[in-house]
């Protein structure tokens, strides 16, 4: 009965970081049927799905190490899902938040407009390009000794597909209302531009794996996570953003002060 018991136990642990998959596939899945409709409700929930499904994302591979249930199965699932939920849904996103409030019509330079909805195409479709590529990439480097430029337990090579993902759903969160001026419009594919590239760029940004909040002080951690949780449930436009764009910056941050000052941590 005992062997019984722990064979069942074992295998729920062996399954249940694939539970935490499927919930992030289903996320990306919903945000972008949610995107599909266009309003300003339906378009905001599609952004706070691409954040539960960071948030899922995150909770897979730790509970994975933490049953030491690990497999190549679950990582190839895992990168599959992520291309859902961190490539074509915030893509998808993007390019409706943004483009769809312009009217051609109604603008002064109508050709500028219809350009600006040529170049959302490539930008938004480089976005998914870039995050299926920094996925493989990461798949296939994982594997390797280590050794320059590729990801440590400190740190990932390239801006990681769920933090790019989660800068343009915190703006849309945060926004709110969709663009209307071509001139915002231009500015966001420029930002979607620049996150597609720094998926597949060679900056290091942290990985946060090698902090260990158990042996912190618990009081500490409890009190500064009930805090972190609280502000987002409060105020979670503004809160979500600067998270959002503070990591984003962080590496570029990081790559400057090696630049300037030749550190190599």
């Amino acid at each position: 009965m005992n062997q019984r018991t722990n064979h069942r136990l074992r295998r729920g642990i062996y399954v249940l970081p694939s539970l935490f998959t499927v919930g992030n596939l289903l996320c990306g899945y919903y945000s972008m049927l949610s995107s599909a409709g266009g309003t300003v409700p339906e378009l905001d929930r599609a952004a706070k799905l691409i954040g539960i499904a960071v948030v899922l994302d995150a909770l897979d591979g730790r509970v994975a190490r933490m049953g030491n249930v690990s497999s190549s199965f679950g990582k190839e699932f895992d990168s599959l899902a992520d291309v859902i939920s961190f490539g074509i849904a915030p893509a998808f996103l993007a390019l409706v938040w943004g483009l769809r409030g312009l009217n051609p019509a109604a603008a002064s330079n109508p050709t500028l407009v219809q350009h600006i909805y040529q170049v959302g195409w490539i930008a938004t479709f480089a976005f998914v390009i870039c995050c299926a590529w920094r996925l493989a990439r990461f798949n296939i480097q994982a594997g390797e000794a280590p050794h320059a430029g590729l990801p440590s337990h400190r740190y990932f090579v390239g801006l990681p597909t769920p933090a790019a993902a989660g800068v343009i759903a915190a703006a849309v969160h945060a926004a709110q209302e969709p663009i209307t001026e071509w001139y915002w419009a231009a500015a966001w594919l420029a930002l979607v531009f620049a996150l597609a590239a720094l998926m597949v760029s060679p900056i290091r940004y942290h990985s946060f794996k090698h902090i260990d909040l158990g042996r912190r002080r618990p009081s500490v951690v409890v009190v500064g996570l009930g805090l972190l949780v609280w502000s987002i449930i409060v105020y979670s436009r503004v809160v979500l953003l600067v998270i959002a764009v503070t990591y984003l910056l962080a590496g570029l941050v990081g790559l400057a002060r090696r630049r300037l000052f030749g550190h190599a941590g």
